[in-house]
């Protein structure tokens, strides 16, 4: 599991909310549904070190490559199956493309390939000579409570969640990196769609502002493996994971994780 530009894997997959009355963590969904589940932190984020880098698309790639081998010697597996979100999308979607071999199904989440005509990255876009000069930025407790109202769909989160997020974040300081959010307003497309081979789902919430429907569509077009799912899930913004609706988004990749196998 592929953390995005403002979130470590711990609260991307793994949030603990107090007295919560539903499960949050993706990881602990996914594991007593039967899948051996990882995640890691990518340079400058959560646990992992900080150094000078701004931990763009590239180095996350770079990143999932040393992951990868550690999963092999841990299970002896050498295909996984990789979901990202947002830009952990981004990162997933270029790891299949530079190492087809490993990736069993991929999940993009959230995804964005050319970023026409979304909000989001047009409002971001307005800080790209920041992110060109700067290798972190700041992300304190109202720049997290942002990403759940940008789209205008802020009922679709539990105010705890949200609380919680912030907590469990800003244990690890107020910036994080700037190449992601460089690389989404001024390098895109990261991906190239002909060459991501295995079988793929693209899945959105409704109101995500991240990209367009046009846009994924002009991606999901071009994968040539036949193998491919494109999801929408209603009342649900750019942070599916942890929305109210997260049970259906969870029930979508879980059944295309477990789709039986072909008939020749």
């Amino acid at each position: 599991m592929v953390h995005g530009s403002s979130n470590s894997s711990r609260t991307s997959y793994d949030l603990q909310v107090p007295g919560a009355k539903a499960e949050y963590s993706m990881m602990n969904v996914f594991a007593r549904n039967g899948f051996d589940v990882w995640t890691m932190d990518h340079e400058g984020y959560g646990f992992s070190s900080r150094s000078a880098g701004n931990s763009d698309i590239k180095s996350g790639v770079d990143d999932l490559k040393l992951a990868a081998e550690v999963v092999k010697r841990e299970t002896g597996q050498g295909k996984a199956h990789y979901f990202g979100t947002s830009s952990g999308a981004i990162r997933a979607a270029a790891y299949a493309q530079a190492q087809p071999d490993r990736v069993d199904r991929l999940v993009l989440s959230a995804f964005t390939y050319k970023g026409d005509g979304s909000p989001t990255l047009a409002d971001r876009a307005k800080q790209v000579e920041y992110y060109r000069t700067h290798n972190t930025r700041l992300r304190d407790s109202a720049m997290v409570r942002s990403i759940f109202t940008r789209d205008s769909l802020a009922s679709s989160y539990e105010p705890a969640m949200v609380d919680a997020m912030v907590a469990a974040e800003l244990k690890y300081g107020d910036q994080v990196p700037t190449g992601t959010y460089l690389d989404m307003t001024a390098n895109l497309p990261l991906v190239d769609p002909l060459k991501v081979l295995c079988p793929v789902l693209l899945i959105r919430g409704d109101h995500d502002g991240i990209a367009t429907v046009a846009d994924l569509f002009d991606f999901y077009r071009q994968l040539p493996n036949g193998d491919l799912q494109f999801v929408i899930v209603p009342q649900t913004a750019h942070n599916p994971t942890v929305g109210k609706n997260r049970f259906l988004y969870w029930h979508s990749v879980n059944a295309f994780l477990t789709m039986p196998p072909q008939v020749a």
